[in-house]
């Protein structure tokens, strides 16, 4: 199998080009040993590019557990690979798990707009929403030494959460228009470097909290951006803005 590696903000993910269908038969215990960092080539996730009618492309995405999801940063990062495959020239459409997604990329950064949020609900004093994944949003002091893996894991496998999973994100205001943001991500089972959706989702929380059309937002792995339209509860027009790299290209065997 030939792939690329790609990477938006350290959230890492195995790219492949499927248009041809050749790896429609993929199963979950090769996308299991493809993300696995010991063993394989090491990702969070790992992204299929395949033909969709009315559409540049189709991003089928995996958790590196196997799991389906819709991912922002591998969104991000699979527009960046099909720019590099010829298939679009600076704007493009494509449909993901979570419906239909419009893009643009200008040198290296990705606008990838996300799908709309109807409802933000809370959970005592914290916030829940579906950004494309669903997403729990706790504000914490400190993030930076914040036991994220333990308290993410706890929430993720909370008796409201346990059987469908949920992503867990712990946010720290650092500026007026910034936020610094740690993600547990269900599905990697693991604090991720970066996490697209959970992002969209904190700084969602920050706007609604400040009215804020725009947000600066801080990860480990790298700053990412979201504007939104405020309508009403809802949210509208949302873009979520970053870089997205090409790391290496290589070929594996399966066996």
């Amino acid at each position: 199998m030939e792939f690329y590696k790609y990477q938006g903000t350290g959230n890492d993910f195995v790219m492949i080009d499927n248009r041809s269908g050749e790896w429609d038969g993929l199963e979950i215990s090769d996308i299991r040993k493809l993300c696995d960092r010991r063993f394989g080539i090491g990702a969070d996730g790992l992204i299929k590019i395949n033909t969709a009618e009315g559409y540049d492309f189709e991003v089928d995405y995996y958790n590196s557990d196997g799991s389906k999801s819709f991912c922002g940063n591998g969104a991000r990062c699979s527009v960046a690979f099909a720019f590099f495959l010829d298939m679009f020239e600076g704007n493009c459409k494509f449909v993901a798990i979570d419906g239909p997604h419009e893009a643009e990329i200008h040198n290296g950064i990705v606008k990838l707009k996300m799908s709309d949020v109807e409802v933000i609900s809370a959970d005592g004093g914290d916030m829940v929403m579906d950004t494309g994944s669903p997403h729990y949003v706790k504000y914490v002091e400190d993030l930076i030494n914040y036991n994220v893996f333990a308290e993410g894991k706890g929430i993720r496998n909370s008796d409201n959460y346990r059987e469908k999973g949920i992503n867990v994100n712990f946010v720290e205001k650092t500026e007026q228009d910034e936020i610094f943001v740690r993600t547990y991500e269900r599905g990697v089972e693991d604090e991720t470097y970066s996490c697209g959706t959970g992002v969209t989702a904190a700084a969602l929380t920050f706007m609604q909290k400040n009215n804020l059309i725009s947000v600066k937002v801080k990860t480990l792995g790298g700053n990412l951006a979201v504007h939104a339209e405020k309508d009403g509860n809802s949210f509208r027009n949302i873009w979520l803005e970053g870089p997205a790299k090409q790391v290496f290209k290589g070929k594996i065997n399966l066996i």
